[in-house]
């Protein structure tokens, strides 16, 4: 099980706005580095994901979900923040039955999701392909 992740970024200020509203319905804060060239962000103080300057190296990256509407939260958060669309919310069957994600690329073109593996009692959503 990972504890945490550090990715390094293009432009720190920008891709710290980017994650600062991405991550907002997963619930993630942000706690900054004292030199001012990165941060972390997690739930409750819990840093589990953080950024630095640096030249970037793209990577694919997935934040769990405690239901399917905090993925859809994610997704219209992200793109609203500048993310670019690479797989919106929906249901990913060929990962398994109740994979449920959406993708977007950061700043620096990282896969960026939120996934949700829970079945929910709703009625069934769309398929998607990503």
């Amino acid at each position: 099980m990972l504890d945490h992740l550090i990715i390094t970024v293009g432009d720190y200020q920008r891709s710290k706005e980017f994650y600062e509203k991405a991550l907002k319905p997963l619930g993630y804060g942000l706690m900054e580095f004292e030199s001012g060239s990165g941060g972390a962000f997690g739930p409750e103080g819990k840093p589990v994901f953080a950024i630095r300057q640096g030249e970037p190296h793209t990577v694919h990256v997935a934040f769990n979900s405690p239901d399917r509407a905090t993925v859809d939260a994610f997704y219209e958060a992200a793109t609203a923040a500048g993310g670019k669309d690479n797989g919106p919310p929906g249901l990913r069957p060929h990962y398994h039955e109740h994979y449920y994600g959406a993708f977007v690329h950061d700043p620096d073109g990282n896969n960026v999701e939120a996934v949700c593996h829970d079945r929910e009692s709703s009625q069934p959503l769309p398929e998607s392909t990503s």
